[in-house]
């Protein structure tokens, strides 16, 4: 090791150095681009270069998953494991994978040149099974034939948008990011024309006024939380997209993300001018290499064009951007948790109180928006609020993007206004279920959602409806599940997904996913043991009661949902359980 050329790295780092340690997810993206992987010597380098303990370096590289501290092959293909890819075949795709290249799983191969792994959802899930091959994503797989999808030569997934209206996706469809000139062409920046023409409180008003609230899961109203921010005292004052979107099932923030990335910048210029910011971070996650990219050349674009630095349009509004890569972590889509992430640190997330508006990033006052929720952003100032509501609801205004999945049709993204049913989003535009096969279940809300029932096909797609029949709106996922699907290992890969996502810094979540994931798997198996329902419900609720964020608090609603629903899956001795759906 001693013999380890660190002069590329140092030049790499050259220009991030001076930033310290907030620097330190870039630094070691950087090196492991340069080495492969992270070895001491270097992590040690690192931190020196960056002031960093050689302990707090090493504790994050262990924390991500995309981080390797030993050799990982030349090319890393990682497999979507989770439900939506689990349906389409994902165990024989990664089984077929690892016999063609003659590795076993979570191994390199003799020669170096592949390490195949099962991977948590790659946001793939209209294009299941799907996986990355190196940064190159693929999709669509068929089992049977790994030589054509592992080949340098294999296409790109495209990204399939459907819908009724087309005001968030108006640019997308073309299989590539909009440029600059298209952007504006369409009526691009004129939202933040529009803002910049009144006052930073005339905005929020208006923000306000619309009615938007989050759309990344929470639902929180958009308006009042810029509110809260621009009146907390401190600066400086952040804007923060979230766009670590990591949610199985969820793939609708990729497709703005890599079609229509000047709408999401404009989107963060005007929340910067409405509360007083002049930093945005763009937090993108490790899985989305493509978007990364689109994102890296769409701020360049809009720096070159004024439209990020100072004296933006020439009305002395400065804001600018800084685009951070995660590097696999689902906590770290929890806002507080994503913030200890930009600061180089390992994504625990914080307790609440205080909350980001007063003390977020950096302990300063931090708004965190979804980039659905960005991408809303300059249409209601472009349009006004009034014009928003037109669409919609009363209590649930605009338009929605949703993820349909699974055994759908056509699967891909929709964006529909708030109040069509369920029965018109699955039937009359995803093209119903294949082969005539009848509906069993519909998971809402992704990883942490509930599950939908064929009688429940007429509820009005709202926030105040979906509630109402017990179903979250989440992040918008839609995954049907026809009647030849066993249920069981459906919840069996949930149960993976969080016991493999657990950061765990709190007691409740770390021992209770883990518990979870080997009942689920036992009754998968159909190995089921006396009392597994009890301590399915009782780590469950524990979980939902004590847990320190999000995850833990939602990492058993699905399956409590199924206990609810399907009492009969969980029972000792059932072999086989298919289609037995019922209210």
């Amino acid at each position: 090791m001693s013999d380890l050329n660190l002069e590329p790295l140092r030049s790499a780092l050259r220009q991030l150095a001076p930033l310290g340690r907030t620097s330190l997810l870039p630094a070691l993206h950087a090196a492991q681009a340069i080495y492969g992987y992270l070895p001491e010597a270097v992590a040690e380098e690192i931190g020196c270069l960056l002031g960093v303990p050689l302990a707090d370096v090493s504790g994050v590289i262990d924390f991500y998953s995309l981080f390797y501290r030993q050799p990982a092959g030349r090319t890393v293909i990682l497999v979507c494991g989770d439900p939506a890819c689990g349906l389409g075949g994902a165990d024989a795709v990664l089984e077929a994978a690892c016999r063609h290249l003659g590795v076993a799983p979570g191994q390199v191969n003799p020669d170096g040149a592949y390490l195949v792994e099962r991977a948590p959802c790659l946001g793939l899930c209209d294009h299941a099974p799907a996986a990355l091959v190196g940064e190159r994503p693929v999709g669509d797989i068929d089992p049977a034939r790994p030589a054509d999808w592992l080949s340098e030569s294999a296409p790109a997934p495209r990204n399939r948008v459907y819908g009724t209206v087309r005001l968030l996706t108006a640019n997308c469809g073309k299989g590539r990011p909009t440029t600059l000139a298209e952007y504006l062409a369409a009526g691009g920046y004129d939202g933040l024309k529009a803002a910049l023409g009144i006052s930073p409180a005339a905005v929020i008003g208006e923000i306000k006024a619309s009615g938007l609230v989050g759309r990344g899961g929470a639902a929180f109203p958009t308006g009042v939380k810029w509110e809260g921010a621009a009146r907390s005292p401190g600066q400086p004052r952040y804007i923060v997209c979230n766009a670590d979107e990591s949610e199985p099932g969820t793939f609708k923030d990729r497709l703005l993300l890599e079609e229509d990335p000047q709408r999401i910048l404009e989107g963060m210029l005007i929340a910067g001018y409405a509360i007083g910011a002049a930093q945005g971070y763009i937090y993108l996650r490790g899985e989305y290499p493509l978007a990364y990219r689109v994102m890296v050349e769409a701020i360049q674009e809009a720096r070159q064009a004024g439209f990020l630095g100072e004296d933006i349009l020439g009305m002395g509004f400065a804001f600018d951007v800084e685009l951070r890569r995660g590097a696999g972590a689902y906590i770290c889509g929890e806002e507080t948790a994503m913030f200890e992430s930009i600061e180089g640190k390992r994504g625990f997330p914080r307790l609440k109180p205080p909350f980001p508006v007063t003390h977020g990033l950096f302990g300063k006052p931090t708004v965190v928006n979804n980039v659905e929720t960005l991408c809303n952003v300059p249409g209601i100032l472009q349009g006004g609020a009034a014009a928003y509501r037109r669409y919609g609801t009363e209590k649930s205004p605009g338009s929605k993007l949703f993820c349909v999945s699974g055994d759908v049709v056509n699967p891909g993204v929709y964006e529909i206004p708030f109040g069509l049913t369920i029965r018109q989003l699955v039937y009359d535009l995803a093209g119903s279920i294949p082969q005539g096969n009848g509906l069993q279940t519909i998971l809402f809300g992704g990883a942490a959602g509930a599950f939908a029932t064929p009688e429940q096909l007429d509820t009005p797609l709202t926030f105040e409806d979906l509630r109402a029949a017990g179903l979250p709106l989440g992040s918008g996922v839609v995954m049907v599940c026809d009647e030849r699907r066993d249920l069981r290992d459906v919840l069996a890969r949930l149960g993976h997904f969080f016991a493999h996502e657990s950061c765990g810094k709190c007691y409740p979540c770390q021992l209770g996913t883990q518990r979870q994931d080997e009942i689920l798997r036992r009754i998968a198996a159909g190995e089921a043991l006396p009392g597994d329902v009890e301590r399915l419900m009782d780590v469950g609720w524990t979980m939902s009661d004590a847990s320190l964020c999000g995850l833990g608090q939602t990492a058993a609603t699905a399956v409590l949902s199924a206990l609810r629903l399907w009492p009969e899956l969980f029972e000792p001795g059932i072999a086989s359980v298919q289609g037995r759906a019922r209210d």
